[in-house]
């Protein structure tokens, strides 16, 4: 699990000193001050911090720039627990319960980097049915490392393709055209503001546009 410079910790403390222990601010910094062994409970804070904007009363514009300043993490981080956070609260529930947690090995708890692989693979329908099960008994039982999930991860999707090598390329054809769409329709309204090409550029390069999405569709 990841964890917290030294300097960062004192840093931490010394914000903590002289503020209500009752306040949701206070329990953030102690959230962030436990991270090492509890980065659901940072995870849990940071999603209240960001769904409900707390930050701005504190003094900070951005939900990154009170990530970094106020708890010592980057904005990518910050984002990675609370997501993680959220996918549990969602799909897991039952795993956080603090007493769920205390019966189980610290080892086999699983990370915040590792949920959050998993949860993208959900979100991106990226597995379907026993692939799915077996990479999520990994994650939440196993408490496998991140990085070993995305290699098997990765290895799974190989393997699909192989198996399904016309999806696959269809899949590829797709994204390649909303690519080529999304370039055209930008070169499209430059040569309309600029009118640096005859309007005949314009009506060839819409008429372009429509068999592509025609395409697509």
């Amino acid at each position: 699990m990841g964890t917290l410079k030294t300097r960062s910790l004192e840093e931490i403390e010394k914000k903590m000193e002289g503020m209500d222990e009752d306040s949701m601010r206070y329990r953030v910094l102690n959230s962030a001050k436990n991270f090492k062994t509890s980065w659901v409970e940072l995870g849990q804070s940071l999603y209240s911090v960001w769904k409900d904007k707390l930050y701005r009363p504190w003094g900070f514009l951005k939900f990154d720039a009170y990530a970094s300043k106020e708890i010592g993490i980057r904005k990518e981080t910050a984002l990675k627990l609370l997501k993680s956070y959220y996918f549990l609260e969602k799909e897991e529930p039952r795993l956080l319960d603090r007493g769920y947690s205390d019966t189980r090995d610290p080892a086999s708890l699983p990370t915040y980097e590792a949920v959050n692989v998993l949860r993208l693979a959900n979100d991106k329908k990226a597995l379907d049915g026993p692939d799915y099960f077996r990479l999520k008994k990994d994650v939440l039982e196993k408490g496998r490392d991140a990085r070993e999930i995305k290699k098997d991860l990765t290895a799974l999707m190989r393997q699909r393709e192989e198996l399904e090598p016309e999806e696959a390329r269809e899949k590829k054809r797709i994204a390649t055209l909303r690519r080529l769409l999304t370039n055209l329709k930008t070169i499209k309204k430059e040569i309309e503001m600029t009118r640096m090409l005859p309007s005949s550029v314009v009506k060839e390069t819409a008429s372009l546009i429509a068999r592509i999405e025609s395409e697509i569709e």
